[in-house]
C-alpha cells in the first residue's frame, strides 16, 4: 500500500505540473479543477503519516513509475491536448473506485478511524461525485478538438491504462522478490533517480514529531493474503474505472 502511493506520489507530481503549464490553454482549460481534484498535497500527507517527516529521501520510484512522469512531462510540453486522456483516466478513476478503496484499506491495515493514511481518496472539494462526474465529461465535450484530436486521445488513454498497469505490475514482482528473500520490502534512495526528483527538493516543515510521523514501513501490518489483495484490487479498480464511471 505504501508503495502504490508513493507511486503515486511521483505520478500525480508530474501531472499535476504538467496540468498547471496548460491551464490556459483551451486544450485543457474547460477541465482544470484543481481545488476539487488536484491529488499532491493529499499524498505527501499520507506519506509523511507512513513515513515520517524524511519520506522524500525514503520513497522509491521505480522504473515503470519513472516510464509514467516521462511521458506526462513529454506530452504536457509537447502535446497538451492529450493531458485530458490521463487527467480522466485518473481523477475520475479515483474519484469513482476510491472510495471503496478507502474503507477497505482502512479496515484491512488497521489505520485510524479519522482518517489518517487516507487523505489520497478524500475529495473535500467534491460534495457530490455522481454531479460532478457529469459535469467533467460535460466539459470534455467541449474541449477544441477535431476528429483526429480526439482519436489521439482516445489511444493516449489506453496509453494510460497500461503505464498504470505496468507500475503496478512492477510493485508486485517488488514485494514478490521481498517476500522471497525472507526480507520486508526496503524503501530506499537507490531505488529513486535524482533528476525525477528535481521539482520536490524542498521537504515539510519541520513539525512536532507524533506517533504517525514515527511509523515506519517495518512497523506496518506484515504482507499477509490479504494485504496482496488489497493491492490487487486497487489495480483491479484502476482498469475498470472508466468503465464504470461512465455507465
Amino acid at each position: 500500500f505504501q508503495l502504490v502511493t508513493a507511486s503515486l506520489y511521483f505520478i500525480y507530481s508530474a501531472l499535476e505540473e504538467e496540468i498547471e503549464h496548460n491551464k490556459n490553454n483551451p486544450v485543457y482549460a474547460p477541465v482544470y479543477f484543481p481545488a476539487e481534484l488536484h491529488r499532491k498535497a493529499a499524498l505527501e500527507e499520507d506519506l509523511e503519516y507512513f513515513y515520517g517527516s524524511n519520506w522524500r529521501e525514503e520513497i522509491p520510484c521505480p522504473d515503470a513509475t519513472q516510464k509514467y512522469v516521462g511521458r506526462l512531462h513529454y506530452i504536457g510540453k509537447n502535446h497538451p491536448e492529450l493531458l485530458v486522456a490521463h487527467a480522466y483516466t485518473r481523477y475520475l478513476g479515483d474519484l469513482s473506485g476510491g472510495q471503496v478503496l478507502k474503507k477497505i484499506a482502512q479496515k484491512a491495515l488497521q489505520l485510524p478511524s479519522t482518517g489518517e493514511g487516507l487523505a489520497f481518496f478524500t475529495f473535500d472539494g467534491v460534495s457530490n461525485a455522481t454531479t460532478f462526474k457529469q459535469l467533467y465529461r460535460s466539459r470534455m465535450n467541449v474541449l477544441e478538438m477535431d476528429l483526429a484530436t480526439k482519436k489521439r486521445v482516445l489511444e493516449e488513454a489506453k496509453k494510460a491504462f497500461l503505464l498504470n498497469i505496468q507500475v503496478f505490475e512492477a510493485l508486485q514482482e517488488l514485494v514478490s522478490k521481498s517476500q522471497e528473500n525472507g526480507h520486508p520490502v526496503q524503501l530506499k534512495a537507490e531505488l529513486r533517480t535524482r533528476n525525477i526528483n528535481k521539482s520536490y527538493e524542498h521537504g515539510p516543515a519541520p513539525g512536532k514529531e507524533s506517533e504517525r510521523t514515527n511509523r515506519r514501513h517495518t512497523d506496518m501490518v506484515p504482507i499477509t493474503p490479504l494485504v496482496r489483495w488489497i493491492l490487487a484490487l486497487i489495480f483491479l479498480a484502476m482498469t475498470v474505472a472508466v468503465g464504470l464511471f461512465a455507465m
